[in-house]
């Protein structure tokens, strides 16, 4: 038969303690102050556990005593108790007194560490991040419209086959040249080849391009 395994740490052996002596141990709610001398009582009745050394007992037995929730149980008039839960004596006032004072002491350690750790977190500076230098494209600017003079209305000498002009089709006046003069308007032929008739009020002189 294979040899049990034995247990590595405190809170292995505080757990074992809590369901092998429930009216002595337990891992929450309030705790109960014990009685002096437990440990050589938890020796004895362990005398055959393989599984705890007397080391690792000892020291497991001074986490559980050293914790905020068993000192917070050593208070005037409480009563001890046995590893049977039964009451063998009143904490003295000299024991009170002690429990309060590492209490005090080990509130104040860990105080003192949070402090540290967050001025340890104020001083640490993110690490410096390279700037890139952002290439702005110059911004043109907008030139000035220059306003050109109207275009000029075509006269007699303008009528005539071949006289470059600008039709008004819509909004946007097209370029195109004259092709034939008729008594009901003027045909021309726009840049797209197509011919069209229109009233001479529609038609203005192309301007000439320098």
């Amino acid at each position: 038969m294979d040899n049990p395994k034995k247990f590595s740490n405190s809170k292995e052996v505080i757990s074992f303690l809590v369901e092998s002596f429930p009216a002595c141990f337990s891992s929450k709610g309030d705790a109960k102050p014990l009685k002096i001398g437990i440990f050589q009582d938890l020796a004895e009745r362990l005398e055959n556990e393989e599984r705890v050394s007397k080391t690792l007992l000892r020291s497991s037995l001074r986490h559980y005593t050293n914790s905020w929730r068993y000192l917070h149980s050593i208070k005037t008039g409480a009563e001890r108790v046995d590893l049977d839960g039964n009451s063998v004596a009143v904490i003295e006032e000299e024991h009170v007194e002690h429990a309060k004072k590492q209490l005090d002491e080990s509130k104040a350690k860990v105080a003192e560490k949070r402090k540290e750790q967050a001025d340890a977190n104020k001083k640490a500076k993110p690490k410096d991040i390279p700037k890139f230098k952002t290439s702005k494209k110059p911004v043109k600017k907008e030139q000035p419209k220059v306003k050109l003079p109207p275009a000029e209305k075509l006269t007699d000498e303008h009528m005539k086959a071949g006289t470059a002009v600008t039709v008004k089709v819509g909004k946007t006046p097209m370029p195109a040249t004259i092709t034939d003069i008729t008594k009901d308007g003027v045909q021309v032929q726009l840049d797209s080849g197509m011919v069209v008739k229109v009233k001479l009020e529609n038609l203005r002189l192309a301007r000439s391009k320098r």
